[in-house]
């Protein structure tokens, strides 16, 4: 396994072809080492994308390695929106699993623990929190934008991917992770806008990105905030 020293951080990373992928992306995991994919290159060009993108690579993998508090309390913020937001556990023993609702700016938690709430229980109420927000808020962007761009699918639905955020089927059936709901409205119109242009043109091809400049000019900064975040549209 090639590996890239960073001042005292040792960088790790497997390649992973991907002919299909317009650019090389890289995604840091707990606990395994870097993945970078995209297009065939040579074990230098690795090493060179690698050395380019070392201080984010060292800072997140800092971030996802951090171990983990068992108890999600008051005081916690929890991301939503592009932005994170201050969270209040509140007892609520009578409860068969736990609520998270959002108002004011401010998460509320009812928990079936307490004042507190475990790791566990909190993934699976936050699973919960982003399907009726995205029913809520990405459903009517996802018509705001067939009306706006003139691009049509077939159906739009939610589904939970690994290592990516939404996708569009060759039957122009367009499919979004619920978490979508973490990014910036404007992140998350880019998302819907690429999906719908994958109903033209399948492939990140030129034409491709010309339909997604036409349509959303702004998609560039959106794109590498996706990037940043090391998960695939």
């Amino acid at each position: 396994m090639p590996v890239f020293d960073y001042g005292t951080t040792t960088i790790e990373w497997v390649f992973r072809e991907e002919p299909t992928l317009k650019q090389h992306y890289i995604t840091v995991e707990r606990g395994q080492p870097v993945l970078l994919r995209g297009k065939r290159i040579n074990d230098s060009e690795q090493r060179a994308l690698i050395r380019q993108r070392a201080r984010w690579i060292k800072e997140r993998m800092a971030e996802v390695n951090r171990p983990l508090k068992d108890q999600f309390v008051t005081g916690s913020r929890l991301l939503y929106r592009g932005k994170t937001w201050y969270c209040e556990v509140q007892s609520a023993l009578e409860l068969s699993k736990p609520v998270i609702r959002f108002r004011n700016s401010r998460f509320y938690i009812q928990s079936t623990e307490g004042n507190y709430l475990s790791r566990s229980l909190l993934k699976a109420a936050l699973d919960v929190f982003f399907r009726e927000k995205a029913k809520e808020k990405l459903m009517p962007r996802i018509r705001h934008w067939q009306r706006q761009t003139g691009l049509q699918a077939l159906s739009s639905g939610l589904h939970r991917f690994k290592g990516r955020w939404a996708s569009c089927s060759e039957e122009n059936v367009l499919e979004f992770h619920p978490r979508c709901m973490e990014l910036a409205p404007s992140v998350l119109d880019y998302v819907i806008v690429h999906e719908l242009c994958h109903t033209v043109e399948k492939s990140h091809n030129k034409a491709f990105w010309k339909l997604v400049e036409r349509h959303y000019p702004d998609w560039q900064r959106c794109h590498g905030e996706i990037e940043r975040l090391g998960v695939e549209v």
